[in-house]
């Protein structure tokens, strides 16, 4: 019998995101095929869910509804099935004006008597004109019905997702599928008593659709990418699967996931699922893996790789050098339905739009941070810690060939913070080579990005940056080692937004020692600089202690305990902690992010930041117009 050739799947797993493909499998097929392995990918989490989301997908769905016993169809079920018709009759219709494919239908969605409305329509009611004119207006002008029909869209999708959540699997989410199975779990016990479980209608669907990619390609290996908590049971149920099917078949688990949460990995089931799993950059250690099964390598000279042996779980590493960024290869999205993706916009403002709606080409500028300081962050782990930049040329080259194959100009650059000595070398090259793109990314707001630079960015194209203005508080901003002050991100996000540069802030609560005083005091920062024009978006997110970053590792320099973990085989990431300030940051939370809502709609700006909370907290101490003032 001969032995089947070295062809290597990459799959991405649901769930991820439904606009654009993730880009680990792009990244790793690209470099495979420059190193002459026969590479192909494909992604299994869109696959889902437009076998779910279809008119096949539907009828299966109300198979299940019919199944459950009357007590457990709840209210959003039944209203559902008793408007069954015209959900099958909408469903792929919708779906293709998401796609792109059947724009025209757009009218009809718009206007609100095309689609069946459940409870994710029922928000639509509060936007009231006091003119009596449209509700929505602020949100998509006169004209713009194409946006408006998305939204609807969206929120169309949304409610069938529900009913799918209570009729079939509660864990089911768009972006995070059974995340709680896997997110610093210290235990593999809850993944694998739902991995022993029946199959329901979705576990059902990927299996099939799995089964069938197996057919399609013959992989030899099965790279399984889990950047994300949220993907790792849609991850097990595809090995799981190949397993069954073919025990032959190699799998290997990496991504995201793997690199943060099982750097201490001693749990001997997961390899029942998985024959491998890498850590880190996965370019090296496949090489390494590919060479070990075609008999050209012993096992004990394997890279960052987990192996199952007959005394347990062994990490190996004979320490061999990463692959040079340079070297990497360009990511290619070839075997992706890059005309299947869904253009979802779900929240109305115009920078977390750009999320979910339209397919962007992800690349990166340069691999890790070049600044890798923050306290909050994992700077530990080899993803931040291992800066590699390129040139500007090859970065453009990169982008020439993606868009010779996409046909696409369209690029979110996905770095940490993407150097604006990089940024600044790649727009000469673009103007040099007089190549039309628009991009956006994430960025420091340091004073390298001048009003001459940002002009200059947005002339190469860009269109949009986020960054960490984090907890707005030079206190707590110098205890973070953020390596910037209010006065500085005023100036550099004024100089972006003069520049015709969308910029999104993102913001941080509850970190070690922060008061009531300073949450006070950071709203007051942020209500100003939305009032100076200096940011247009921003999300407020809870702060979380993880075992890899300095906080994590060195607490008594913040102030806090932390609350000891339990015994770990399998995932450990996030870590509680005892804060002595005592301050409630949940409640204080809902207020900051109600605050920032009517902020970014342009609302409540000339309120006492006070008002949006809603106990008694102190008067700010920031001077009313501190960031008018660093403005001049």
């Amino acid at each position: 019998m001969t032995a089947k050739p070295m062809r290597v799947m990459s799959v991405i797993p649901p769930m991820t995101q439904l606009n654009t493909p993730y880009p680990s499998t792009a990244y790793l097929t690209g470099f495979l095929r420059s190193r002459g392995v026969a590479a192909v990918q494909e992604d299994l989490a869109l696959a889902l869910v437009l076998r779910l989301f279809s008119h096949d997908g539907l009828l299966a769905i109300r198979e299940c509804i019919a199944a459950l016993p009357a007590r457990q169809r709840t209210p959003l079920v039944q209203a559902f099935d008793g408007d069954f018709a015209r959900y099958l009759a909408t469903i792929e219709v919708v779906v293709a004006f998401l796609q792109g494919r059947d724009p025209s239908i757009g009218h009809r969605i718009g206007g609100r008597h095309f689609l069946p409305e459940g409870p994710r329509f029922v928000p639509l009611d509060a936007y009231i004109d006091p003119a009596g004119g449209d509700p929505l207006a602020w949100a998509f002008g006169a004209l713009g019905v194409q946006d408006r029909a998305r939204h609807f869209a969206t929120l169309y999708l949304n409610d069938v997702a529900d009913v799918l959540r209570e009729a079939v699997d509660p864990r089911f989410e768009f972006v995070r599928y059974a995340e709680s199975l896997a997110q610093s779990q210290a235990s593999f016990d809850p993944l694998a008593r739902a991995l022993a479980a029946p199959l329901n209608l979705v576990d059902r669907t990927l299996r099939e659709l799995t089964l069938a990619t197996l057919e399609r390609h013959a992989p030899r290996v099965v790279l399984v990418s889990a950047p994300f908590p949220g993907n790792v049971y849609g991850a097990f149920r595809i090995a799981q699967a190949i397993k069954l099917h073919d025990p032959a078949i190699v799998t290997v688990l990496g991504g995201g996931f793997v690199n943060t949460e099982l750097r201490e990995l001693t749990e001997p089931r997961v390899f029942d699922y998985f024959d491998y799993v890498t850590l880190d950059d996965g370019e090296r250690p496949l090489l390494v893996l590919l060479e070990h099964l075609n008999g050209e390598r012993p096992q004990d000279q394997l890279v960052r790789t987990y192996v199952r042996t007959a005394a347990g779980v062994r990490y190996i590493d004979a320490a061999q050098p990463d692959i040079p960024f340079a070297e990497a290869g360009t990511p290619t999205w070839d075997g992706l339905p890059l005309d299947r993706y869904l253009s979802i916009l779900d929240m109305l403002n115009p920078m977390h739009r750009l999320w979910s709606d339209g397919r962007w080409n992800k690349l990166t500028v340069a691999h890790g941070c070049y600044w890798k300081k923050c306290s909050f962050c994992d700077v530990s782990l080899d993803y931040i810690s291992r800066y590699d930049a390129v040139a500007a040329t090859t970065l453009v080259d990169r982008i020439e060939a993606v868009i010779a194959e996409t046909g696409q100009t369209g690029f979110h650059f996905v770095d940490e913070a993407a150097p604006p000595k990089a940024l600044k070398a790649f727009a000469v090259e673009l103007r040099r080579r007089k190549r039309a793109i628009s991009w956006w990314g994430n960025i420091r707001f340091e004073k390298s990005f001048t009003p001459e630079l940002c002009a200059e960015l947005a002339d190469s194209g860009c269109i949009a940056v986020s960054g960490g203005l984090e907890v707005a508080s030079d206190r707590l901003l110098t205890l973070m080692q953020k390596g910037v002050s209010v006065e500085q991100v005023a100036r550099v996000t004024h100089a972006f937004s003069e520049a015709g540069i969308m910029v999104h802030a993102y913001l941080m609560y509850g970190f070690p020692t922060q008061t009531v005083q300073d949450t006070v005091d950071a709203l007051e920062y942020v209500r100003q600089l939305f009032a100076a024009g200096c940011i247009q978006s921003g999300f407020f997110h809870r702060f979380a202690c993880t075992v890899h970053s300095p906080v994590g590792q060195h607490p008594q320099r913040y102030g806090i305990t932390l609350n000891a973990l339990p015994a770990t085989s399998f995932a450990k990431n996030d870590v509680g902690f005892v804060d002595p300030t005592g301050v409630d940051h949940g409640v204080l939370g809902i207020a900051l992010n109600k605050a920032l809502y009517n902020y970014m709609h342009g609302l409540g700006l000339d309120q006492d930041v006070r008002g949006w909370f809603a106990g008694r907290v102190p008067r700010t101490q920031v001077p009313r117009h501190f960031i008018a003032r660093a403005l001049e």
